[in-house]
Protein backbone atom coordinates (compact mmCIF):
# COMPACT_ATOMS: atom_id res chain seq x y z
CA UNK A 1 0.00 0.00 0.00
CA UNK A 2 1.53 3.44 -0.97
CA UNK A 3 2.18 5.54 1.97
CA UNK A 4 0.21 8.68 2.39
CA UNK A 5 1.29 12.04 0.44
CA UNK A 6 2.56 13.58 3.84
CA UNK A 7 4.75 10.53 4.10
CA UNK A 8 6.32 10.82 1.16
CA UNK A 9 6.98 14.59 0.75
CA UNK A 10 9.12 13.91 3.51
CA UNK A 11 10.73 11.22 1.95
CA UNK A 12 9.67 8.69 4.46
CA UNK A 13 8.72 4.78 4.16
CA UNK A 14 6.46 5.09 6.97
CA UNK A 15 4.64 7.12 9.53
CA UNK A 16 7.65 7.82 11.88
CA UNK A 17 5.94 8.36 15.34
CA UNK A 18 3.61 5.22 15.02
CA UNK A 19 2.97 3.47 18.08
CA UNK A 20 3.53 -0.41 16.68
CA UNK A 21 7.37 -0.92 17.32
CA UNK A 22 9.58 -3.74 17.31
CA UNK A 23 11.34 -4.61 20.95
CA UNK A 24 14.59 -4.89 18.28
CA UNK A 25 13.99 -1.18 17.64
CA UNK A 26 12.78 0.52 20.89
CA UNK A 27 14.77 4.17 21.21
CA UNK A 28 15.64 4.60 24.64
CA UNK A 29 17.73 7.83 25.63
CA UNK A 30 21.31 7.62 26.94
CA UNK A 31 20.13 9.06 30.21
CA UNK A 32 18.08 5.77 30.50
CA UNK A 33 21.02 3.39 29.70
CA UNK A 34 22.01 3.37 33.64
CA UNK A 35 18.37 2.47 34.80
CA UNK A 36 17.88 -0.39 32.35
CA UNK A 37 21.56 -1.09 33.76
CA UNK A 38 19.99 -0.99 37.27
CA UNK A 39 17.44 -2.90 36.73
CA UNK A 40 18.72 -5.73 34.49
CA UNK A 41 21.47 -5.97 37.68
CA UNK A 42 18.54 -5.84 40.69
CA UNK A 43 16.41 -8.63 38.64
CA UNK A 44 20.02 -10.90 38.07
CA UNK A 45 20.82 -10.86 41.83
CA UNK A 46 16.78 -11.79 42.69
CA UNK A 47 15.93 -8.20 44.14
CA UNK A 48 12.74 -6.79 43.86
CA UNK A 49 12.13 -3.52 42.55
CA UNK A 50 9.74 -0.51 42.42
CA UNK A 51 10.27 1.99 39.40
CA UNK A 52 8.05 5.24 39.41
CA UNK A 53 7.76 8.43 37.20
CA UNK A 54 5.30 10.80 36.20
CA UNK A 55 3.27 9.80 32.70
CA UNK A 56 4.76 9.96 29.58
CA UNK A 57 8.44 9.48 31.17
CA UNK A 58 8.66 5.86 29.03
CA UNK A 59 8.25 3.64 32.09
CA UNK A 60 6.98 1.52 29.00
CA UNK A 61 10.30 1.83 27.24
CA UNK A 62 12.09 0.46 30.14
CA UNK A 63 10.28 -2.59 30.80
CA UNK A 64 9.83 -3.11 26.58
CA UNK A 65 13.95 -2.95 27.15
CA UNK A 66 14.16 -4.97 30.16
CA UNK A 67 12.59 -7.47 27.93
CA UNK A 68 14.54 -7.71 24.89
CA UNK A 69 18.05 -7.42 26.81
CA UNK A 70 17.56 -9.88 29.96
CA UNK A 71 18.21 -13.52 28.65
CA UNK A 72 15.38 -16.01 27.80
CA UNK A 73 17.11 -18.53 28.99
CA UNK A 74 17.12 -18.25 32.70
CA UNK A 75 14.13 -16.02 33.54
CA UNK A 76 10.38 -15.80 33.09
CA UNK A 77 8.93 -12.80 32.63
CA UNK A 78 5.48 -12.19 33.27
CA UNK A 79 3.36 -9.07 32.49
CA UNK A 80 0.23 -7.63 34.31
CA UNK A 81 -1.26 -4.41 34.15
CA UNK A 82 -4.57 -4.69 35.48
CA UNK A 83 -3.82 -3.71 38.58
CA UNK A 84 -7.90 -2.84 40.04
CA UNK A 85 -8.31 -6.20 40.79
CA UNK A 86 -8.91 -7.55 44.15
CA UNK A 87 -6.67 -10.17 45.78
CA UNK A 88 -8.51 -13.66 44.13
CA UNK A 89 -8.85 -12.38 41.00
CA UNK A 90 -5.33 -10.62 41.12
CA UNK A 91 -3.70 -13.81 41.54
CA UNK A 92 -6.08 -15.71 39.26
CA UNK A 93 -5.04 -13.62 36.45
CA UNK A 94 -1.23 -14.20 37.31
CA UNK A 95 -1.77 -17.51 37.00
CA UNK A 96 -3.69 -16.88 33.08
CA UNK A 97 -0.56 -15.38 32.26
CA UNK A 98 1.77 -18.23 33.43
CA UNK A 99 -0.67 -21.24 31.68
CA UNK A 100 -1.42 -22.43 35.27
CA UNK A 101 -4.90 -23.62 35.69
CA UNK A 102 -6.42 -20.99 38.66
CA UNK A 103 -8.81 -22.63 41.11
CA UNK A 104 -12.03 -21.19 42.83
CA UNK A 105 -10.86 -19.74 45.99
CA UNK A 106 -8.09 -17.37 47.02
CA UNK A 107 -6.09 -20.40 49.10
CA UNK A 108 -6.25 -22.21 46.18
CA UNK A 109 -5.00 -19.84 43.77
CA UNK A 110 -1.95 -18.59 45.71
CA UNK A 111 -0.89 -22.75 46.54
CA UNK A 112 -0.96 -23.28 42.93
CA UNK A 113 1.10 -19.80 41.88
CA UNK A 114 3.85 -20.98 44.93
CA UNK A 115 3.91 -24.40 43.72
CA UNK A 116 4.44 -23.34 40.27
CA UNK A 117 7.20 -20.44 41.44
CA UNK A 118 8.95 -23.38 43.63
CA UNK A 119 8.95 -25.64 40.53
CA UNK A 120 10.51 -22.93 38.61
CA UNK A 121 13.32 -22.25 40.93
CA UNK A 122 13.62 -25.89 40.72
CA UNK A 123 14.46 -25.63 36.94
CA UNK A 124 17.11 -22.55 37.71
CA UNK A 125 14.52 -20.39 35.95
CA UNK A 126 13.87 -16.83 38.14
CA UNK A 127 10.19 -15.84 37.88
CA UNK A 128 9.61 -11.62 36.87
CA UNK A 129 6.55 -10.25 37.87
CA UNK A 130 6.15 -6.98 35.85
CA UNK A 131 2.88 -5.36 38.13
CA UNK A 132 1.98 -2.28 35.85
CA UNK A 133 0.03 0.42 37.14
CA UNK A 134 1.35 -0.33 40.34
CA UNK A 135 -0.15 2.42 42.30
CA UNK A 136 -3.90 1.19 41.83
CA UNK A 137 -3.15 -1.84 43.83
CA UNK A 138 -5.45 -2.50 46.49
CA UNK A 139 -4.03 -2.76 50.15
CA UNK A 140 -5.00 -6.37 50.28
CA UNK A 141 -2.98 -7.15 47.34
CA UNK A 142 -0.11 -5.36 48.14
CA UNK A 143 -0.28 -6.74 51.94
CA UNK A 144 -0.06 -10.38 50.42
CA UNK A 145 2.43 -9.58 47.69
CA UNK A 146 5.03 -9.27 50.74
CA UNK A 147 4.74 -12.80 51.47
CA UNK A 148 5.71 -13.42 48.05
CA UNK A 149 8.41 -11.08 47.68
CA UNK A 150 9.98 -13.49 50.87
CA UNK A 151 9.86 -16.84 49.29
CA UNK A 152 13.28 -17.72 49.13
CA UNK A 153 15.92 -20.68 48.96
CA UNK A 154 19.55 -20.13 50.04
CA UNK A 155 18.33 -16.35 51.23
CA UNK A 156 17.64 -15.48 47.95
CA UNK A 157 14.43 -14.47 47.08
CA UNK A 158 12.57 -17.16 44.29
CA UNK A 159 11.18 -14.47 42.53
CA UNK A 160 11.32 -10.51 41.48
CA UNK A 161 8.15 -8.10 42.13
CA UNK A 162 8.78 -5.23 39.55
CA UNK A 163 5.98 -2.82 40.59
CA UNK A 164 5.74 0.22 38.05
CA UNK A 165 3.48 3.22 38.82
CA UNK A 166 3.15 6.99 39.14
CA UNK A 167 4.73 8.31 41.93
CA UNK A 168 2.27 7.53 44.47
CA UNK A 169 3.36 4.16 44.31
CA UNK A 170 6.51 5.62 46.08
CA UNK A 171 4.51 7.25 48.39
CA UNK A 172 2.28 4.22 49.14
CA UNK A 173 4.49 1.70 49.68
CA UNK A 174 6.06 3.98 52.38
CA UNK A 175 3.10 4.38 54.74
CA UNK A 176 3.18 1.67 57.80
CA UNK A 177 0.96 -0.54 56.91
CA UNK A 178 3.49 -1.61 53.96
CA UNK A 179 6.39 -1.33 55.46
CA UNK A 180 6.86 -4.94 55.21
CA UNK A 181 6.73 -4.96 51.82
CA UNK A 182 8.78 -1.87 51.80
CA UNK A 183 11.48 -2.82 53.36
CA UNK A 184 12.23 -6.46 50.71
CA UNK A 185 12.25 -3.60 48.13
CA UNK A 186 16.34 -3.07 47.82
CA UNK A 187 15.94 -1.41 43.92
CA UNK A 188 14.22 1.80 44.47
CA UNK A 189 14.14 3.72 40.89
CA UNK A 190 12.45 7.58 40.70
CA UNK A 191 12.71 8.61 36.75
CA UNK A 192 13.28 12.39 36.13
CA UNK A 193 11.91 14.31 33.69
CA UNK A 194 13.33 13.81 30.02
CA UNK A 195 15.77 16.38 29.39
CA UNK A 196 15.79 18.54 26.14
CA UNK A 197 18.78 16.76 24.66
CA UNK A 198 16.56 13.30 25.42
CA UNK A 199 13.46 15.04 23.27
CA UNK A 200 15.61 15.41 19.88
CA UNK A 201 17.76 12.10 20.45
CA UNK A 202 14.12 10.95 20.08
CA UNK A 203 12.60 12.73 17.01
CA UNK A 204 15.50 12.18 15.53
CA UNK A 205 15.68 8.38 15.86
CA UNK A 206 12.60 8.46 14.86
CA UNK A 207 12.69 10.16 11.69
CA UNK A 208 15.81 8.31 10.81
CA UNK A 209 14.56 5.22 11.16
CA UNK A 210 11.37 5.94 8.45
CA UNK A 211 13.67 7.02 6.20
CA UNK A 212 13.66 10.73 7.06
CA UNK A 213 16.06 13.44 8.30
CA UNK A 214 16.42 15.36 11.14
CA UNK A 215 15.89 18.42 9.32
CA UNK A 216 12.60 17.56 8.83
CA UNK A 217 12.38 19.57 12.56
CA UNK A 218 14.00 23.35 12.62
CA UNK A 219 16.36 23.46 15.43
CA UNK A 220 14.38 26.00 17.78
CA UNK A 221 11.27 23.95 16.77
CA UNK A 222 13.24 21.14 18.51
CA UNK A 223 13.47 23.14 21.58
CA UNK A 224 10.00 24.01 21.18
CA UNK A 225 8.10 20.53 20.62
CA UNK A 226 10.56 19.99 24.44
CA UNK A 227 8.69 22.77 25.69
CA UNK A 228 4.97 22.05 25.09
CA UNK A 229 5.02 18.32 25.95
CA UNK A 230 7.29 18.08 28.76
CA UNK A 231 9.34 15.58 26.77
CA UNK A 232 6.77 12.81 26.98
CA UNK A 233 7.01 10.58 24.45
CA UNK A 234 2.99 10.28 23.65
CA UNK A 235 2.62 13.86 22.99
CA UNK A 236 5.90 14.03 21.91
CA UNK A 237 4.43 11.38 19.02
CA UNK A 238 0.99 13.15 18.31
CA UNK A 239 2.26 16.57 17.71
CA UNK A 240 5.10 15.52 15.68
CA UNK A 241 2.76 13.96 13.37
CA UNK A 242 0.30 16.67 13.28
CA UNK A 243 3.42 19.29 12.44
CA UNK A 244 4.46 17.16 9.73
CA UNK A 245 0.98 16.69 8.18
CA UNK A 246 0.42 20.74 8.21
CA UNK A 247 3.85 21.64 7.10
CA UNK A 248 3.28 18.54 3.92
CA UNK A 249 -0.33 20.23 3.60
CA UNK A 250 1.36 24.40 3.07
CA UNK A 251 4.13 22.41 0.67
CA UNK A 252 6.69 23.40 3.40
CA UNK A 253 10.04 21.02 3.94
CA UNK A 254 11.19 22.14 7.38
CA UNK A 255 8.87 22.21 10.19
CA UNK A 256 9.55 25.86 12.01
CA UNK A 257 8.69 27.27 15.05
CA UNK A 258 5.61 29.01 13.92
CA UNK A 259 3.87 26.13 13.08
CA UNK A 260 4.96 23.90 16.07
CA UNK A 261 3.27 26.64 17.68
CA UNK A 262 0.05 26.72 15.84
CA UNK A 263 0.25 23.18 16.11
CA UNK A 264 0.58 23.13 19.47
CA UNK A 265 -2.13 25.76 20.38
CA UNK A 266 -4.67 23.87 18.91
CA UNK A 267 -3.62 20.77 19.94
CA UNK A 268 -4.62 22.50 24.00
CA UNK A 269 -7.40 23.89 23.07
CA UNK A 270 -11.03 21.90 23.55
CA UNK A 271 -12.15 24.40 20.06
Amino acid sequence: MRPPAWIRSFGLSESPFAKDIDDSDLWLPSSRKDVIDDLIEAVRDHQHVVMVGDPGVGKTCILRALRAQLPASGFRLTYCHNATLGRRDFYRHICLALGIEAKATAASVFWELSNHIEQLGREKIHPVFLLDEAQLLRDQVLEHLHILSNYAWDQKPLLSLVLVGLPDLWRKLSLGIHRSLWSRIHCRISLEAPKPQDTVEYITYRLERAGGKATAFASDALALIHEGTAGQLRDIDRVATACLRTAARRKLKTVDRELLSDIIDADASPD
